[in-house]
């Protein structure tokens, strides 16, 4: 039904000998073959190169993450991202076949880019975007943190010492941003946290300005508000974090 288009160039070349934790970049860029009813699929993100564990712990996540906002085919058992556009690709078809004068085309577009690297971390966002109909696409930024020394990636409760010491300072931060009095409820504004409860968002990456904080469209406003950001300096937070952090 299509075939896949692969290429490679250099995206970034980090000089020191892999042992150490640093490795070398290209950036791997997938497309969709052009014909004139298949979905457009574009995909560029970092393929980390060599075989150390850091290595393959960067792009086994990467293409897990590709994969499961590409998969749509329930049959389709998706081992690599070909496979994943494989999917995307069938289930536009099969909903075609069913609204044949109703499917308007498919588009997914997620690029990859490293935001923040020490001799510690590697930070790496993820921006996508899907439509797959209705009334508009769907937009959404992911973040993954790995620890060089460990060679894997972090979950996000590992990156705090003082995980709860943080969520208190970051409500601060978010309501002196977001104009909402420190004694009204955190949804007194339109926000939509469960609960009336402030908390961490899903996605929390390391950035040449700070720590980013970033709620997703639909995560706590509605869709018109966009995704939420707050940017805290590392100055403000090192107390916060994980003893092996060191911005």
């Amino acid at each position: 039904m299509k075939r896949i288009v692969t290429c490679l160039f250099f995206l970034a070349l980090i000089t020191s000998c892999q042992d150490s934790g640093n490795i070398t970049f290209e950036a791997l860029a997938l497309a969709n073959s052009i014909c004139k009813e298949c979905p457009e699929v574009t995909i560029e993100v970092p393929k980390a190169l060599g075989t150390n564990k850091l290595a393959k712990s960067i792009n086994l996540a990467l293409q897990e993450e590709v994969i499961s906002k590409l998969t749509f085919d329930d049959e389709i058992n998706a081992e690599t991202i070909q496979e994943a556009i494989e999917s995307f690709t069938n289930g536009y078809f099969e909903l075609k076949k069913i609204y044949p004068d109703e499917t308007i085309g498919w588009k997914a577009k997620i690029n990859g880019m490293i935001t923040y690297e020490d001799d510690e971390l590697l930070t790496i966002e993820l921006q996508s975007y899907l439509f797959t109909g209705g009334a508009h696409g769907y937009g959404s930024t992911n973040y993954l943190n790995f620890s060089k020394k460990r060679g894997k990636e972090m979950e996000d409760w590992e990156l705090f010492e003082d995980k709860e010491g943080f969520e208190q300072y970051a409500e601060t931060q978010f309501r002196l941003q977001q104009n909402i009095p420190v004694n009204n409820p955190i949804n007194s504004t339109g926000f939509m946290f469960e609960k009336d409860h402030f908390y961490l968002p899903e996605n929390i990456g390391f950035t040449e300005k700070g720590l980013k904080l970033l709620y997703n469209q639909y995560e706590v406003a509605s869709f018109a508000d966009g995704p939420i950001e707050l940017t805290l300096p590392y100055k403000d937070i090192q107390k916060f974090l994980s003893g092996n952090i060191k911005t």
